[in-house]
């Protein structure tokens, strides 16, 4: 079981959501590092400085996957089969695994998804 963290979530590191911290705390106290993909940080990053400070802090704690060739057709293939647009979000929930746990802004897309990858995840909303 994993903690992935869709842009949603990584934004509310940022603003320093007290909610999303304590849960990506919680995992690292258990060893666990939390997830997210390349494509997801391009959606919450902009260029760091000040304003970014807590989600730079945050970033060598998560493990940012690369969105490859494997990844990048599981997640066009559930976008057909789930009639959805969002490459983000179908790349996220791509990357998951049974009995993860999704940090996301965005639960009904998450969830739309997710019961078209058949992947049995449970989801969070921040």
């Amino acid at each position: 079981m994993r903690l992935v963290l869709d842009a949603g979530a990584l934004l509310a590191l940022e603003r320093g959501d007290r909610a999303a911290w304590t849960e990506v705390k919680a995992w690292h106290e258990e060893g666990l590092v939390p997830v997210t993909n390349a494509t997801i940080l391009g959606q919450a990053w902009r260029g760091g400085g000040p304003r970014q400070a807590r989600l730079a802090r945050a970033l060598p704690g998560i493990d940012v996957q690369p969105v490859d060739e494997p990844l990048g057709r599981a997640a066009g293939e559930l976008l057909a089969r789930s009639g959805t647009r969002d490459i983000a979000d179908a790349t996220l929930v791509a990357l998951t695994r049974k009995g993860d746990r999704v940090l996301t802004s965005d639960p009904d897309d998450i969830a739309t998804l997710a019961r078209h990858s058949g992947h049995a995840i449970t989801i969070v909303a921040v």
